[in-house]
């Protein structure tokens, strides 16, 4: 009998394999969510130091009247959304946009059809009237179909998502959004700005715990669905704000010289004492970078709306 564990080779388990093993560690933070890690992140948004989410919801709660008016479409438009999550501030922008007696379809896109299901009874169950058109696949698959026809289209890309991204990637991933757009097309851009770095700080590294655990969390499902097995005590969370460029960069770090085997990987990692695994990136922009950015990509920056405290923006530009 062949004895020899079997190797899978699910994308989690290729980029855990490829992440431990480079020189400089690292883990994607996209996988941050599975339920538990869901389940975290909900409570992060709860936290009274985690701003941006209220941020966002304070800025389509009021001022979505003001980005309809802005958009100067006339007749049916589009709306379409890049990783919508459970729609709860994108219900804010759709409701204002109803009451307006706008014409539009709302056209969410997400590659888990379980993602759209969920979406799908939220946003019907508040407001039944809206029609909507759900797209399963790749963004940038869909995109292609839906610019094929002549009906204007604002594309949503909200939560400041565009600050996980280093600046090449950044630019890649929005020069793709810029493929499938036409002219006259809007984009709605979540960002999250530059501010005191001491709020920032608070944000990403709460005195509760709960980002912590948001971290650890990645070493239980590697424990879990990779069959490892890690002595998470024996790692530690730390993240820092660098002012000048904006970025917080959030790390695991090993609290001691130490091995751990994974049988699905068949693959020993081996951490020396205060060795990191860098988790995530959250860049913060100033005005001037958001200029350059849309500037870089030919777009024409419409307007930033602002929260009461100015600490996030939803940045409408135009192709």
């Amino acid at each position: 009998m062949n004895t020899t564990p079997q190797i899978y080779t699910t994308a989690f388990a290729e980029d855990v394999l490829e992440g431990l093993t480079a020189k400089k560690k690292h883990l994607s933070s996209k996988y941050f969510y599975d339920d538990n890690g869901s389940h975290i992140f909900q409570q992060i948004m709860k936290m009274p130091e985690y701003y941006p989410t209220n941020c966002e919801f304070e800025i389509l709660s009021e001022q979505s009247e003001q980005i309809l008016e802005r958009l100067e479409f006339k007749g049916k438009f589009n709306i379409v959304e890049f990783g919508s999550g459970d729609g709860t501030k994108t219900k804010q922008l759709l409701q204002a946009f109803l009451n307006k007696n706008a014409d539009f379809t709302y056209m969410p896109i997400d590659i888990s059809e379980e993602a759209i299901l969920i979406l799908e009874e939220n946003i019907l169950t508040s407001l039944p009237e809206i029609k909507m058109q759900s797209k399963i696949g790749d963004y940038f698959e869909v995109i292609k179909d839906i610019s094929k026809e002549n009906t204007p289209n604002l594309f949503l890309f909200l939560g400041g998502n565009i600050g996980n991204y280093k600046k090449e990637d950044a630019f890649d991933l929005l020069q793709k959004f810029a493929s499938g757009m036409k002219k006259g097309d809007k984009l709605l851009l979540g960002i999250d700005l530059q501010k005191s770095p001491r709020i920032i700080q608070k944000a990403y590294d709460d005195p509760h715990g709960i980002t912590k655990a948001f971290n650890i969390n990645l070493l239980h499902r590697i424990n879990r669905e990779l069959d490892a097995d890690i002595d998470v005590s024996q790692f530690d969370f730390y993240c820092h704000y660098n002012p000048e460029n904006g970025e917080v960069n959030s790390y695991l770090y090993s609290l001691a010289k130490q091995r751990f085997y994974s049988r699905v990987l068949n693959n020993s990692f081996t951490f020396q004492k205060d060795e990191t695994i860098w988790t995530e990136l959250s860049k913060k922009y100033s005005f001037i970078e958001i200029e350059e950015l849309a500037e870089h990509l030919d777009f024409k920056v419409l307007e930033n709306f602002l929260d009461s405290k100015q600490y996030f923006t939803d940045s409408l530009w135009e192709k």
